[in-house]
């Protein structure tokens, strides 16, 4: 209501005090403007008046048939004030997960029994805390050597004969694991199977047949949904949080099958494991990782999606394990410098550093430099994407690959392989491999300098071995560091720095911005465009 105008028609008041009656109003003193002032006054007062009266109802308020129609439609779009039916439902299905780990035999040379699960200088070992472990792997109590060391998490049950889903950091390694149900009821469980690649273990509960489960989300949440996390913080037993779904699609460092759901639920140690509920009740994700410089809840969770859920446990169901398809070969996104370089109009699909040598890919005759476009006809739009695509495919699966190859489209078709449960160790490049060979040659307006790999001892037969770095340069700022070896160099194979130059005036003939050059560092190769001066 306008205020204001109350305020003006309150002003413009009747008197009633010259009426000889109250009840027989003489008709002269009351014009038709001053009846209509008189109407607006009562109407604006009475709606103000039950507006704060605790016996109002939307009758009170709305009774014409418009404004009932207005309230209906206000009706639709109403969210609950709270979440109290929905927890109620769903936390039965939530348990708290207690494991016995292995006994240690070893500790960290700083005298820290607690080793992280991560490889060290990863992202995820940097920047993200898992739950579930010992200070840096919350919620472990004991440690040191030879002791049983004890951790606590999360999971839920997903069938009512006591199959359940956890975090396999959770469980890794345990000998013993019990769960206490909401109902304060202890039970054992085994391990069925493990999935490291995503983090996820099924397990099954002894002694029960009849448990409240909960039912995984078909579809996908959409960013700002309401997200419930439930789960076993700090050990405390079910706890619930409430936030909304912050984003989808996250890379955490964690693997090439990274997609998680981002929340802003508070999540903290223990909470590993558990569910994040949708407003229907059902699971949208399992709480896995948490950013925290602090240790603790600030409001950034990740959730491995249910889809994700659905296709690893029925896998453990089955036989314990996950296979995935594998076409076998190293992959890295297609930026916007080397989709210039290669002549793309848009920087997607998933450029090829390296086949692996007698794999499904190389025996199909994809070579480096191939970019992916397209798996069976659906779009492939990076490097992750392809990753997951191919990985949610069956070994011994037939697909058909589009692929860029020295810009011409071709189509190929091949059978996928099984990834390999570990990845072939490669020796790295000996980092002082450039010592006591010749200061190479200058690559011109690159800041770098390059020598023949054959002159530099353990920098292999092929390509030009990088001898020096100029720190402010292109080169320093594109990853180049000295003992990388270039092996190509605009799609053309170099051995000498002359061809580095040659390769290079050929990118400047044909105006493009930058270079293309496939670069061997650390046993790993990839592909880098580096930006190229003009004249």
């Amino acid at each position: 209501m306008d205020f204001k105008a109350l305020e003006t028609c309150m002003n413009d008041r009747i008197d009633l005090t010259n009426l000889p009656s109250y009840r027989q109003p003489r008709r002269s003193v009351f014009s038709a403007r001053r009846i209509a002032l008189m109407a607006s006054v009562v109407a604006g007062l009475g709606i103000a008046v039950h507006g704060f009266s605790p016996s109002t109802s939307p009758a009170d308020l709305f009774s014409s048939p418009a404004h009932a129609q207005v309230n209906n439609e206000v009706k639709k779009v109403e969210r609950p004030i709270g979440f109290a039916d929905i927890v109620e439902r769903v936390k039965p299905s939530v348990i708290s997960v207690k494991v016995n780990l292995k006994e240690k035999t070893a500790s960290n040379d700083d005298g820290d029994d607690s080793a992280s699960p991560f490889q060290p200088g990863s992202p995820m070992e940097r920047f993200f805390r898992r739950f579930g472990g010992p200070d840096g792997i919350p919620g472990l109590k004991g440690g040191g050597r030879g002791r049983v060391v004890q951790g606590q998490g999360s999971g839920f049950f997903i069938s009512a004969d006591g199959f359940a889903v956890t975090n396999n950091h959770v469980v890794d390694g345990a000998d013993k694991v019990e769960v206490t149900t909401d109902d304060g009821k202890t039970y054992s469980a085994k391990v069925i199977g493990t999935d490291q690649r995503t983090d996820l273990a099924l397990i099954k509960v002894e002694g029960g047949s009849n448990f409240s489960f909960a039912k995984l989300a078909d579809g996908k949440p959409r960013i700002g949904d309401w997200v419930l996390a439930v789960g076993n913080p700090f050990g405390l037993g079910g706890t619930v949080t409430a936030g909304i779904v912050s984003a989808s699609g996250r890379d955490i460092g964690n693997g090439p099958y990274d997609d998680f759901i981002q929340i802003d639920a508070p999540v903290n140690k223990g909470n590993s494991g558990g569910p994040a509920f949708d407003t229907n009740g059902e699971v949208m994700g399992v709480n896995t990782a948490i950013y925290s410089p602090s240790g603790g809840s600030v409001g950034i969770a990740f959730s491995i999606p249910a889809s994700t859920v659905k296709s690893v446990v029925a896998q453990l169901k089955d036989k314990g394990s996950v296979s995935r398809g594998w076409i076998g070969v190293q992959i890295q996104p297609v930026t916007s410098d080397i989709a210039d370089s290669l002549g793309m109009k848009k920087a997607e699909g998933a450029l090829v550093a390296e086949p692996q040598a007698n794999g499904p890919a190389a025996k199909a005759g994809i070579e480096s430099g191939d970019v992916i476009t397209s798996v069976n006809g659906e779009s492939v739009k990076d490097a992750r994407e392809l990753a997951r695509t191919i990985g949610g495919l069956a070994p011994g699966a037939t697909v058909k690959l589009n692929v860029l190859h020295k810009g011409q489209d071709k189509v190929v078709n091949l059978t996928l392989g099984q990834l390999p449960n570990t990845v072939e160790a490669k020796a790295d490049i000996d980092s002082d491999s450039g010592k006591g060979a010749s200061k190479g040659t200058d690559v011109p307006k690159l800041g770098m300098t390059v020598a023949p790999a054959n002159s530099v001892a353990g920098a292999g037969k092929d390509g030009v071995v990088v001898t020096e770095v100029d720190p402010k340069s292109a080169a320093a700022e594109r990853g180049f560091k000295e003992g990388d070896v270039i092996l190509e160099v605009g799609g053309k194979s170099v051995s000498t720095a002359g061809d580095v130059r040659d390769a290079i005036n050929t990118a400047r003939t044909d105006n493009k911005n930058s270079v293309l050059m496939r670069v061997k560092s650390g046993g790993q190769s990839r592909f880098v465009a580096v930006p190229i001066a003009k004249g």
